[in-house]
């Protein structure tokens, strides 16, 4: 019988071979050893330059599970506290009512902030202190802690400038050191990538016929989701920031610190994952109390954004639907079919990284966890 790592590299060469994906990394991790690291296809057509196991992709929110990780990172250490008001580290965000809120209630999506003004644009989201600005001064669409809703964007900033300004260091540079160096992935772990990188970056496309969408088919959406809706001028999905591949090509958004989302492989992440739950190397990111504390479920319930149910950790989401579907699974998965989850019970932690923006639709990920599935289980 084929090991996992051949029957991984098979799967993704057929996806690559049917056309159903241009470029894909795969990794996979148990009880702190990698056990598969497949990569196929190519990271940029222009210029044929394949995937290979450490080129960044840009993950869009599987990165929120990274930027989560920071925080218990710090935790850890004791620089900073769940249940600290975010208004102690960062006066400005008391406004309108918000003093209330926590560094607990940014990780679990319930400041009651989700939104940003409709017109925002990616220029305007490469802009730090003025994002900061403007998410500190927004009036909360309920009171924070009282509901959980989707943060799609704010998220980003509200964490980053949490740990802005307990450590007085940007949110990459503390990825950088109490993450990405000691797990030996500095270079495949970012947030802003460095302008001198950006040439080692996958290249991110729209599947074949997809179509930009129009001002009538967000107002369709946003009859059908509320995402998409518009309140008082703000709304969870800015139309000229969502995360198309062009947003995701852009080189000022690469370079830029919007920790909504982040740039990495998918080796990178899963060991990330694997650090949380076991020593990799030596390297454990959290102790085993603090593991159980941040994946045990915190809110659950109806999702304000979304409009779907939810069950949350802190800053992860408890269990994804699919093969590995479970309540000992967190996780996160971005809006283009990428994904990164660990599971506490089997000690596995896998990640899939593409090419190809397929919004919502994670057949890729789905097909190859139920193969890593089932192999380690037979194994």
């Amino acid at each position: 019988m084929k090991d996992v790592q051949q029957q991984v590299q098979d799967a993704i060469d057929e996806l690559i071979g049917s056309g159903a994906e241009r470029g894909l990394q795969v990794a996979v991790y148990r009880r702190g050893e990698l056990v598969v690291d497949a990569v196929a296809g190519t990271a940029d057509p222009a210029t044929g330059r394949p995937v290979t196991p450490g080129t960044p992709f840009h993950v869009t929110s599987t990165g929120k599970g990274v930027t989560s990780t920071v925080v218990h990172v710090l935790a850890e250490r004791g620089v900073l506290s769940y249940d600290t008001p975010i208004a102690d580290l960062w006066p400005e965000f008391a406004a309108h009512g918000k003093q209330g809120a926590t560094l607990r209630h940014a990780l679990t999506h319930s400041t009651g902030v989700p939104g940003l003004p409709v017109d925002t644009t990616p220029e305007d989201l490469t802009d730090w202190d003025k994002m900061c600005a403007t998410i500190a001064g927004a009036a909360p669409w309920w009171e924070p802690g009282a509901k959980t809703g989707y943060h799609p964007q704010s998220f980003g900033h509200i964490i980053g400038e949490i740990v802005r300004r307990a450590t007085g260091r940007p949110i990459s540079q503390v990825l950088l050191e109490a993450v990405a160096t000691p797990l030996g992935v500095a270079g495949e772990l970012y947030f802003g990538v460095p302008a001198a990188e950006l040439g080692r970056l996958a290249v991110l496309s729209e599947p074949e016929g997809a179509m930009e969408p129009t001002p009538e088919m967000m107002a369709a959406m946003a009859e059908q989701m509320p995402f998409f809706r518009v309140v008082d001028g703000w709304t969870a999905a800015p139309p000229a920031a969502m995360p198309t591949a062009a947003y995701c090509n852009r080189p000022d958004v690469l370079t830029a610190d919007i920790p909504a989302g982040g740039v990495m492989s998918a080796r990178a992440v899963a060991r990330m994952y694997a650090a949380l739950m076991d020593e990799v190397d030596g390297v454990r990111l959290v102790s085993p109390d603090r593991l159980r504390e941040i994946t045990a479920v915190a809110v659950s319930g109806m999702d304000e954004v979304i409009g779907l149910p939810v069950t949350r950790g802190l800053g992860y989401n408890v269990g994804f639907a699919g093969p590995l579907d479970g309540s000992t699974l967190f996780g996160m998965a971005g809006s283009g079919g990428t994904a990164a989850y660990a599971d506490t019970a089997s000690g596995v932690a896998i990640a899939v990284a593409k090419t190809t923006v397929t919004a919502g639709d994670y057949t890729a990920f789905h097909e190859i966890s139920a193969l890593v599935s089932k192999a380690l289980t037979a194994g």
